[in-house]
């Protein structure tokens, strides 16, 4: 798994591809912090339903046994939060002092398809996360969070728990766990290749021969190795 914190997401897509999965990249979520973009953890699940007016009260944010505050003390180490939020960013599924608590935690990161609250605390907190946008708004006015580590939806796409969640400058793809060995192995395969036609296309080689790669060179490629 070594090899995921490595390769990007661009690679991994398309080794998901080869094995069928079109469905594995989290459309829309960008990283709040550009200097902490790349992220690779186990996904613990958290999902929402809609607010309800007589249930969501501000009230009951004094209760520390809150589905939402049960959920974030649950989080182990290198694990990545993946809050299902609907796609809905009206108001935040989470803000900067819980997702501080998650670094505290030895979280790996954290992702939704919703918004974040305090998004100004998050351009500068230590741990990758990625969301749809930023919303003043308290998750109350939105969400109520009702289960964890149950198979969820983030940004269309099915996420277990103990399913991979890679990110980086292109955003956050998930790896199916069982996949998780032979993708990172034949990535980083790919990469590897890919460096060595990049090379010979910087020298001038056209696309035909080069990119695919025909056989005079990869054993050029295997040559070199």
């Amino acid at each position: 798994m070594r090899a995921l914190g490595v390769v990007s997401t661009a690679t991994i897509t398309t080794q998901l591809l080869a094995r069928g999965l079109r469905n594995t990249y989290l459309e829309g979520l960008v990283a709040s912090n550009p200097s902490r973009q790349r992220l690779l953890g186990e996904a613990f699940t958290m999902r929402s339903i809609p607010s309800r007016e007589d249930i969501d009260v501000p009230a009951i944010f004094q209760d520390y046994d809150h589905p939402q505050r049960r959920g974030v003390e649950s989080v182990e180490q290198g694990q990545v939060l993946v809050i299902d939020a609907r796609g809905k960013k009206r108001a935040a599924s989470l803000g900067h002092i819980l997702a501080t608590r998650l670094r505290v935690r030895g979280a790996a990161g954290i992702v939704t398809d919703g918004a974040f609250r305090d998004m100004g605390g998050f351009e500068h907190l230590d741990l990758p996360t990625f969301s749809a946008g930023a919303s003043p708004t308290t998750n109350l006015a939105q969400h109520h969070v009702v289960d964890f580590q149950v198979p969820i939806a983030c940004a269309e796409v099915a996420i277990y728990p103990g399913d991979i969640m890679v990110g980086d400058r292109d955003g956050v793809v998930c790896i199916p766990r069982n996949l998780v060995e032979s993708v990172a192995r034949d990535a980083l395969l790919q990469e590897n290749l890919e460096e060595f036609i990049l090379l010979k296309v910087e020298e001038g080689n056209p696309l035909r021969g080069t990119y695919p790669p025909n056989g005079e060179l990869l054993e050029a490629y295997r040559n070199a190795q």
